[in-house]
């Protein structure tokens, strides 16, 4: 069985770096998920728990709590918005600013086939801050940060603003797999919590194509 690489690590916190491709809780097709792992952090009975959510086919730096108490807290800084959390993408096309702000609304649609997060005047409120660090060979790399936590986030306001991120199979096109880092978190608790992630081997290649190195 593999294990998930650690960021961080406290007495009350473990800041796990999640594989792209790994859901975080077990879901209807009976894969691996975040949640069996969970012995191998403590084997108490009031814990682990996960403080917040990733998609699946996000990598990345996903905050889980050992203790009840500490849970608690970590949800009320998410909650209340105190909350730092930054992710990398790399994009198709990308803006012709160097920064920008996109709000738009979001609201989950449901049809036979399935359900997709759409932006609509309708939804939730849903904010998201983006520079860009690099470009090349017709991608853009982004730096974006969420201020609301609408589900697809980042995803449905890339598409929308017309440069969907690389991979993506909802909201782009699907192929070289999703080109999403959860790429540092800041978690205002007691001692307090930051963690960076590393870019992920997939994703590499389009970053260097942008600049990084």
């Amino acid at each position: 069985m593999m294990t998930l690489p650690i960021l961080l690590a406290t007495p009350h916190f473990v800041v796990l770096n999640k594989p792209a491709g790994l859901a975080v809780h077990p879901g209807p097709a009976d894969g691996p998920s975040v949640e069996d792992f969970f012995p191998e952090l403590s084997r108490r009975k009031d814990g682990p728990w996960l403080a917040h959510r990733l998609d699946a086919d996000t990598s990345g730096c996903l905050l889980v709590a050992l203790r009840k108490a500490p849970l608690l807290a970590a949800q009320a800084a998410f909650a209340e918005g105190r909350v730092v959390k930054t992710y990398w993408a790399v994009v198709v096309g990308g803006p012709e600013a160097d920064a920008g702000e996109i709000r738009a609304p979001i609201v989950k649609r449901s049809t036979a086939q399935g359900w997709r997060m759409e932006t609509d005047a309708s939804g939730q409120p849903a904010h998201t801050s983006w520079r860009v660090l690099g470009r090349g060979d017709g991608l853009a790399w982004l730096e974006l940060t969420p201020h609301t936590g609408r589900t697809h986030q980042i995803r449905v306001h890339a598409a929308h603003e017309g440069w969907p991120i690389l991979g993506d199979p909802l909201y782009g096109r699907p192929g070289e797999g999703l080109h999403l880092l959860a790429r540092s978190l800041q978690v205002p608790v007691e001692p307090p919590i930051s963690a960076t992630a590393p870019p992920p081997q997939a994703m590499r290649a389009a970053l260097s194509k942008c600049g990084w190195s």
